[in-house]
């Protein structure tokens, strides 16, 4: 039994239930010890952190003393991406500090198109063109609205203003230079000799000002057309703002370094199958066209109706996991590992139609794991969220667990939604357990072999569930049958369809890579 004194470390509790046993558990609200006479923690403090992170700090969080009985609520909340991302991007063009924009519009550009300099203008030029062309747009619309008034006929003649706009431009027209003089070619040539392709030629007196001005504007346009189509109107946008991928859309939640080419673009397109990234919708259908992939590589090693689990090593096929970890952090905040894939097993899960196997969601865990970490990093794409692929996730990681005969644990810290998940299975396994239970004295170690949940997960769970208190120098576990009935009657509703069959996998632990 566990002791107050921590004289014995048996880790056996004794089981109660009913008002009596409550009624004493009352008495004594302390928090319980371990053997070493640590207080144990509720875990709700756990945060995101890098795979990297230190076991020691791991522990000190798990040990920390915390009412059992705290919630989310109190944590810091979440800084936005702009924040927090130190945005390092700069126009291409030499020379030019990627300050104002040719539309007149924006404070900063990173592309070559919206470049003030590219174009041989300033700042300040680009932003009184912006005022003259938004005041001609006004006088355009007032005009055409009073010739939207007037009495219209079946062959409409035209206005007298613009009659007089047409001679305008005629007349300026007119004034168009018959030819470069040496010296105007000579500094164009010398313009050119100087810069080269990193700036635009120069253009007056090649044509009239009036043809000049309507180029201008157009290209002033065609900027402000691409900057939205890019996603970058507005300094700290989120890069990468949605992906097509598959049949779906997806809105990003994260930055992801995605090569610079590709991170300044507002929309990526990705392969479903293989996981290459491409620019356009174009280069997408092409891929797709002459694409070979239906699957992930690896070995299937998981098959239950249309659900699949391939096992794919980091080693052998390093481009799709790369693919794979620079996705997934576009859905995680914290996440660190995107290139050094090569010590790392990734196991994706699958759902399977007559057009091939659709990416649901993975989790990745080291080959060789000095602390026993069966999960280093796992997720859930947004398109299946809340419909139990999560859960069927972290199921998975635990029967390889039983199968390796280990007692595993996720990598810690954990992120919000990882811990809600995480507490909601650890409850569902304990509850379980307890359902089937029969004895008065019961052992965590028992419930760790049996379940492969690593002990400090399942005392901090039956913390959280308020079912472990300490009494007269001993750990009681209270069989709380409210709960117990909840868990029923939604297993029963849920029925069998996500759940994870053991005698559907095939698979051998490696013995060493």
């Amino acid at each position: 039994r566990w002791t107050g004194d921590s004289k014995e470390s048996s880790g056996q509790v004794v089981l109660r239930h009913g008002p009596r046993a409550q009624r004493a558990a009352d008495q004594d609200e302390s928090p319980p010890r371990t053997p070493t006479g640590n207080t144990l923690s509720s875990e709700s403090d756990i945060d995101v952190s890098s795979p990297n992170a230190s076991h020691d700090e791991s522990l000190a969080k798990e040990l920390s003393l915390k009412d059992s009985g705290s919630d989310l609520s109190h944590r810091p909340k979440r800084r936005r991406f702009h924040e927090s991302y130190n945005f390092n991007m700069k126009c291409p063009t030499p020379g030019c500090n990627s300050l104002g924009h040719l539309t007149g519009k924006h404070e900063r550009h990173f592309s070559i198109s919206g470049c003030p300099l590219f174009h041989n203008l300033s700042v300040d030029e680009c932003k009184t063109r912006a005022s003259s062309r938004d005041k001609q747009v006004e006088e355009r619309t007032l005009s055409h609205r009073q010739d939207e008034n007037r009495h219209t006929t079946r062959h409409q003649a035209p206005t007298e203003r613009q009659m007089r706009y047409k001679e305008k431009v005629t007349e300026m027209r007119k004034k168009r230079n018959s030819g470069l003089l040496k010296e105007q070619k000579d500094q164009y040539m010398d313009h050119r000799q100087s810069h080269g392709n990193n700036r635009e030629p120069l253009l007056e007196n090649i044509t009239s000002d009036y043809d000049l001005e309507l180029f201008r504007k157009a290209q002033a346009r065609a900027s402000e057309d691409l900057e939205k189509l890019q996603g970058q109107v507005a300094e700290g946008s989120n890069m990468i703002k949605t992906i097509v991928f598959g049949r779906y859309e997806l809105d990003t939640w994260y930055h992801s370094p995605y090569p610079e080419e590709y991170a300044r673009l507002g929309r990526l397109y990705m392969c479903e199958f293989c996981l290459k990234y491409m620019k356009s919708l174009t280069i997408l259908r092409r891929h797709m066209a002459k694409c070979v992939w239906k699957h992930p590589p690896g070995d299937e090693i998981y098959r239950k109706g249309n659900i699949s689990v391939f096992e794919v090593d980091g080693k052998k096929n390093k481009i799709y996991c790369q693919n794979l970890c620079l996705l997934a952090k576009l859905f995680l905040d914290h996440k660190t590992l995107y290139y050094d894939v090569e010590p790392f097993l990734f196991y994706v899960m699958t759902e399977a139609d007559n057009t091939g196997c659709h990416l649901v969601g993975y989790f990745s865990k080291e080959k060789n794991s000095f602390l026993n970490y069966n999960v280093s990093c796992i997720l859930t794409m947004p398109q299946y969220m809340r419909q139990g692929y999560g859960k069927m996730l972290i199921d998975f990681s635990y029967l390889l667990s039983k199968v390796e005969e280990k007692v595993g644990s996720p990598e810690r810290p954990l992120s919000d939604l990882g811990l809600i998940s995480y507490r909601s299975y650890w409850k569902e396994v304990l509850l379980r357990y307890l359902n089937q239970f029969q004895g008065k004295e019961i052992s965590i170690k028992e419930i760790s072999q049996e379940t492969a949940v690593n002990p400090v997960d399942i005392v901090s769970t039956l913390q959280s569930l308020q079912m472990l208190k300490y009494w007269k120098g001993k750990h009681l576990v209270l069989k709380r049958q409210d709960l117990i009935d909840d868990w029923k009657a939604k297993e029963t509703k849920r029925g069998s369809s996500k759940t994870i069959e053991p005698t559907a996998l095939k698979w051998t632990p490696p013995k060493g890579t």
